[in-house]
């Protein structure tokens, strides 16, 4: 038995999480910022960091498992998703998680000023971008899987 069905299923699964987790983050954040609450926006900043270490980890085993299916010179879709992924990537490593520290530390001190808002904005459209990036990577990865035809 090869290893490499066990890896196409990690590789699914962790996708998913991750995109799920992103999903939530972005609900989180946008159902706190239309109640007004200061208590609420405080408890989803402090609920986000603290869930990043668990995004983390779906990440880089998507990736990992990612880049030993491809076997390093990806074609078609694969390097498709590959691309996708390295905008993803840096998008979240330079802007997502300093973002999301940043809201966090300033929602513990109640600062809800320009700054706080500033970057509010950026998280949202980067967060967007990376959800939607993830979208098109699962319907690859599924059309990869023969779960969808493919377009003429």
């Amino acid at each position: 038995m090869t290893i490499r069905p066990v890896l196409r299923l990690v590789h699914a699964v962790v996708g998913v999480i991750a995109f799920v987790v992103i999903a939530c983050f972005l609900t989180a954040t946008i159902r706190a910022e239309i109640s007004g609450n200061a208590p609420a926006i405080i408890a989803a900043k402090a609920w986000i960091v603290a869930k990043l270490p668990f995004l983390i980890v779906a990440l880089v085993l998507t990736g990992a498992t990612g880049a030993v299916l491809t076997g390093g010179k990806p074609r078609g879709l694969a390097a498709r998703k590959l691309l996708r992924m390295k905008i993803a990537a840096p998008n979240g490593l330079l802007i997502l998680i300093p973002a999301a520290l940043f809201l966090e530390w300033k929602a513990q001190r109640a600062e809800f000023d320009a700054a706080f808002y500033a970057v509010q904005v950026l998280e949202l459209v980067a967060g967007t971008l990376n959800l939607v990036l993830f979208a098109l990577n699962i319907r690859d990865g599924l059309k990869m899987r023969g779960r969808f035809r493919r377009a003429a």
